[in-house]
């Protein structure tokens, strides 16, 4: 078969002239048996150029490199203060957020206040109309004012022993009931009158004078204090012993661009079946005024401190066929003409927290340990390398 092939082959080259034709050549004459023979001819000659490759590699791998060392760079371990951070999103909340509603019936008469202005706890804000309330009370004081002097009249009677006991006893009840009558009509009146609950803005004012209001049913204004916010978010239950009241948090406005530091002010005792979480609310210092509620927060609450961390790259970390880690360690170092040599050196690890590109290894190194950077995958234990300067 093989001579066959030669064969062809000899005859082909012939045809074309004697010389070599190339693979479009060779395609464009529709030979199907030229086609397959030219095929056959390039994955011998691949397979020959593949085992002559490796026979080269294995032979800088026993020599070249073990001669003169892979080059790498190495990087001393210290230890250093390490921070872990959880992040959250939440919102912007205050306690002192509420819409007014009417406590009486009736038309609105008046709206002593305008959106965006300051008012004081206590202060008039609006009036309903009190439907001659004010009125009825002038009437009721005047016989109230009769059933006290017939009452004192009776009392002093009774004092003297005259008249009868009855008397004095209807005289007195007439009089304490028209009183607490009053007090109940003056009561109804207070509430025709709209006050701040407390210190803050006039967000909006939600209906003009003259409309008819009714309790339960209208809202006539929202009232906001901007100076007690916080924001309320709820973190994962595995988070419970390390995320308590004291916490640090650092809080980020991206629409504001600016960023504030606070702690956890309070922790939920109840933790939500549906999501496994649990609520903290971290108050916020809003000076500038310009912190909103319902504004978007970005939340990086410190979980976990350690004062004597190690840390390296997560990049130079390996792991075996064990499901071991691992990473590579320059030992035995010495000083060169040119570099520095060493011996690399295998060492199994534990890792703790991870924190963007780095992480924390628990065991394995120790501070003043040289880890292999660029290059540590490349080394095999026990190989020579030499160090870039730095």
């Amino acid at each position: 078969m093989k001579k066959i092939l030669i064969i062809l082959t000899a005859a082909f080259i012939v045809s074309c002239g004697g010389k070599e034709p190339t693979i479009d050549e060779i395609i464009a004459t529709g030979d199907t048996k030229a086609i397959a023979l030219k095929k056959t001819e390039l994955l011998n000659a691949k397979k020959e150029l593949e085992n002559e490759i490796k026979s080269i590699e294995k032979y800088l791998d026993k020599n070249s490199v073990k001669k003169d060392g892979a080059l790498v760079s190495i990087e001393t371990i210290n230890d250093t203060v390490y921070n872990h951070f959880i992040e959250l999103q939440g919102s912007v909340s205050t306690k002192q957020n509420i819409t007014l509603m009417p406590e009486v019936p009736g038309i609105l008469t008046n709206v002593y206040v305008k959106e965006g202005q300051r008012v004081s706890k206590g202060q008039r804000l609006a009036r309903i109309d009190d439907g001659g309330m004010a009125q009825n009370i002038e009437q009721m004081k005047v016989q109230s004012q009769l059933a006290k002097t017939t009452f004192e009249r009776q009392k002093r009677l009774w004092d003297q022993n005259i008249g009868s006991e009855i008397q004095y006893l209807q005289a007195k009840a007439n009089y304490e009931s028209q009183e607490s009558a009053i007090r109940s009509m003056q009561q109804q009146l207070g509430k025709t009158v709209i006050t701040a609950p407390f210190s803050g803005v006039i967000d909006d004012v939600m209906i003009e004078q003259g409309n008819t209001v009714s309790p339960g049913m209208s809202q006539i204004l929202r009232i906001v204090n901007l100076n007690d916010m916080y924001i309320e978010v709820e973190v994962p239950e595995n988070y419970i012993s390390s995320v308590t009241k004291g916490t640090d948090v650092e809080v980020d406005f991206p629409v504001l661009g600016e960023k504030v530091t606070s702690k956890v002010r309070q922790t939920s005792a109840f933790i939500n079946p549906s999501n496994r979480s649990f609520k903290i609310e971290i108050p916020v210092d809003n000076k500038k005024g310009t912190i909103k509620p319902n504004l978007t927060a970005r939340l990086k609450i410190n979980d976990y401190t350690n004062k004597e961390a190690l840390l390296i790259p997560l990049a130079v970390i390996s792991e075996n066929q064990n499901g071991d880690q691992y990473v590579m360690v320059a030992a035995d170092l010495k000083d060169g003409n040119d570099f520095k040599t060493a011996i690399a050196k295998r060492r199994v690890i534990k890792t703790g927290k991870t924190s963007e590109n780095m992480i924390e290894i628990t065991s394995g190194l120790e501070k003043g340990d040289n880890i292999i950077i660029e290059g540590a995958r490349s080394v095999k234990e026990d190989q020579q390398v030499r160090i870039k300067k730095a």
